[in-house]
């Protein structure tokens, strides 16, 4: 599951003269950090450690049960500088009460409604195949509180990780992410992979699923790598991102959330 889009709102104000292409040093520095995140993902799978995050701070499942998200950043810089770029990388967790994981999961994976489950962000999606854990599909994304007429469209790729009947987890991934300059406009066009204003350079995901205490705890980790922020205006800049990577995330759980209550009361339905 992917769930970072909106910061495009904030680098879409800026001038479209600040325009940078995807660097080799910058695409390096994102593809070691995925794999430190996948490395700590199977940690996790140890006997000895803690499968959720939440485990290891026992006072956020209180929060849970009692109806509030819990989202944080991950590590102490974030975003994290990277030579020409900034990794963003948020947690967030929900807990969903009467739910089952079968239900989760059929929301996740039913990419053709994405657009329905995230209407602010979600312009079009399409799932292109799914082959037993493996999943294909297409997204069509804008920030619709962005000043200039900018999408992404993407292909990106999902496998999920049955670990047992109660608990999943699943890694998603942008396999590529273009530029619709102007879009909606006279002179629309799509821009080539890694070129133009670097909004979003790549995306990452990984998700854990937990069926217990009544319902199923959903836990999202969510990465992109951008374009850095001129110094000159990095200041005002980097809270205002923040904010948004975190609402962002906060929009997709309770989305997430809403779209399951729907499945699953309509599976109690009499037929």
């Amino acid at each position: 599951m992917i769930s970072i889009f909106r910061w495009m709102a904030l680098f879409s104000a800026l001038p479209a003269a600040l325009a940078s292409d995807l660097r080799t040093e910058t695409l390096s520095a994102w593809d070691e950090y995925i794999q430190a995140a996948n490395a700590s993902m199977l940690e996790r799978l140890r006997p000895d450690r803690s499968f959720l995050w939440i485990e290891e701070h026992p006072h956020l499942a209180q929060q849970l049960h009692s109806g509030n998200l819990v989202i944080a950043p991950a590590g102490d810089a974030n975003p994290k500088h990277v030579p020409s770029g900034l990794i963003h990388h948020w947690i967030g967790a929900i807990f969903l009460p009467n739910a089952r994981i079968s239900d989760v999961l059929s929301v996740v994976r039913d990419y053709d409604h994405y657009r329905d489950y995230y209407p602010s962000a979600v312009l079009a999606s399409k799932c292109l195949g799914q082959n037993g854990a493996d999943d294909r599909f297409s997204l069509l994304l804008i920030s619709k509180m962005a000043l200039a007429k900018t999408a992404i469209a993407s292909q990106d790729q999902a496998t999920f990780y049955e670990l047992d009947p109660r608990r999943w987890y699943s890694t998603s991934s942008s396999t590529r992410i273009q530029e619709i300059d102007d879009y909606g406009g006279p002179d629309q066009h799509l821009l080539p992979p890694d070129q133009g204003h670097g909004y979003i350079w790549r995306l990452y995901g990984i998700a854990r699923y937990e069926q217990r205490d009544g319902g199923v705890y959903l836990e999202m980790e969510a990465m992109a790598l951008s374009r850095d922020i001129p110094a000159p205006v990095r200041w005002f800049v980097d809270p205002l991102v923040r904010r948004l990577a975190r609402d962002s995330i906060s929009t997709t759980l309770r989305r997430t959330g809403e779209a399951v209550s729907a499945v699953s009361e309509a599976m109690m339905q009499p037929r």
